[in-house]
């Protein structure tokens, strides 16, 4: 992927379907009894792992077509015991909240990924459903995919994460479903909620006090139309964009600003982005926005740490290139989440960063970003990490002379027609 200097970027553009709420809704419409019909989709390549792993386990579904899934749903106990290996492909996602599924089912499972995948920790989520009753096999101790999983019959648990990570909380919260009781999960922050919210949005029993979430188990779920809302990870890149190339006015409409996600916001806004939230409502049980940027002159350095890194942890590539323009050191403190995911996106955020001139440190849970430096176009390695390339594409946008991102082809991944949208909204 090429990317040169940008002129203003306008107009409109959509950001794609929701990854999080698009892989959550096939889930629990597989789980549900009925017919789930989920509009705006995201057909990126995690989530078609999800719907592939589902019919493997005898679920019916259509789609996607032009943006719409259906989920003939098999309730509680109508899952079948899969004849092959479940492929989760790259996605963290689908193999950690369908180990908590595959947990609570009466047979044996075998669940693996890529080879990035396989090097992800999955002990956060294997050793608390052991707890519940599942037997958990794996490398390293059922840390590490290819990860077997023999099901049956669950209790109920109090689990205390010491991290506060959505995945692990999702995890807990679908085996919980098939234990008997109430299961509680308690985090030191408060991490994204859309598994919460769907599952009241389908009819079970969850209760939320501050970072401590239950739900009861045995639920009758009901198959359910869901609207998927824009990506607010995906959007963040647009968001960046507009902020750091002079004379930008992109509006991207329906995007998720979810208490639980909407930490970007918070940060481009202390930063002095010029960021309005137009008509906002909500759908599905969650809450959407049209988002306005417009350049505002140079962004500031500020410091991000503690209870906002959850709420912002996938968007992190996207902030430390507004940082690495932006007057003054931006501080991310807290993060060491950002080492486990698709690449380690401390080092990788590092490493592209340097490769484009800035002043960067890395640190052993974060990075520090003296911004202010002119960026120069440069070649750039993705890293296989969809996030790290759509970074090095938005730097090349304010970068003098041609970037050349390698391996863009992984933006599939959360993105499709990433490099489509971009070139629409230039020199408009």
């Amino acid at each position: 992927m090429f990317v040169a200097p940008a002129a203003a970027l306008k107009g409109t553009v959509t950001a794609p379907g929701d990854k999080s709420i698009s892989h959550r809704a096939v889930m629990l419409g597989a789980l549900a009894e009925g017919d789930t019909v989920i509009k705006n989709f995201l057909p990126g390549e995690d989530c078609l792992s999800t719907i592939s792993c589902f019919r493997k386990l005898g679920v019916e579904i259509t789609g996607p077509e032009r943006g719409q899934v259906r989920v003939r749903g098999r309730g509680f106990g109508g899952l079948a015991e899969p004849d092959d290996v479940l492929n989760a492909g790259n996605s963290g996602t689908t193999i950690r909240l369908l180990l908590g599924i595959l947990a609570g089912q009466p047979y044996f499972s075998v669940v693996t990924g890529d080879d990035s995948l396989r090097q992800r920790p999955m002990a956060r989520v294997t050793r608390p459903l052991a707890r519940m009753g599942a037997k958990m096999l794996g490398r390293q101790g059922g840390n590490l995919a290819p990860l077997g999983v023999q099901g049956g019959c669950l209790k109920s648990i109090v689990h205390n994460s010491p991290m506060a990570s959505a995945q692990v909380k999702s995890s807990i919260l679908l085996a919980g479903l098939f234990a008997d009781g109430v299961t509680t999960i308690v985090e030191p922050f408060r991490s994204r909620d859309h598994t919460e919210r769907m599952l009241k949005y389908f009819g079970a029993k969850v209760e939320v006090f501050g970072n401590t979430v239950r739900v009861t188990g045995h639920p009758h779920l009901k198959g359910q139309r869901v609207l998927i809302p824009g990506d607010i990870s995906s959007a963040a890149f647009l968001m960046v964009a507009a902020s750091i190339v002079p004379g930008s006015d992109l509006t991207i409409p329906g995007v998720g600003i979810n208490h639980t996600r909407s930490g970007i916001l918070d940060v481009l806004l202390k930063m002095g982005a010029g960021i309005e939230l137009l008509h906002q409502r909500e759908a599905g049980g969650e809450p959407v926005a049209d988002i306005r940027v417009r350049y505002n002159g140079k962004l500031a350095g500020v410091t991000v740490e503690g209870e906002t890194i959850p709420r912002l942890i996938d968007e992190v590539p996207a902030l430390a290139v507004a940082a690495a323009v932006a007057e003054g050191n931006t501080h991310i403190k807290d993060a060491s989440e950002l080492k486990v995911k698709e690449s380690d996106r401390i080092a990788t955020v590092a490493t592209l960063l340097h490769r484009f001139g800035a002043d960067v440190e890395e640190l052993p849970e974060g990075l520090l970003i003296r911004g202010g430096r002119p960026l120069k176009g440069t070649i750039c390695e993705s890293q296989g990490d969809h996030r790290i390339a759509m970074a090095a594409a938005i730097a090349g946008l304010v970068a003098k002379g041609e970037t050349l991102v390698r391996g863009a082809e992984c933006i599939n991944v959360s993105f499709p027609g990433f490099a489509r949208e971009l070139k629409n909204i230039q020199g408009k």
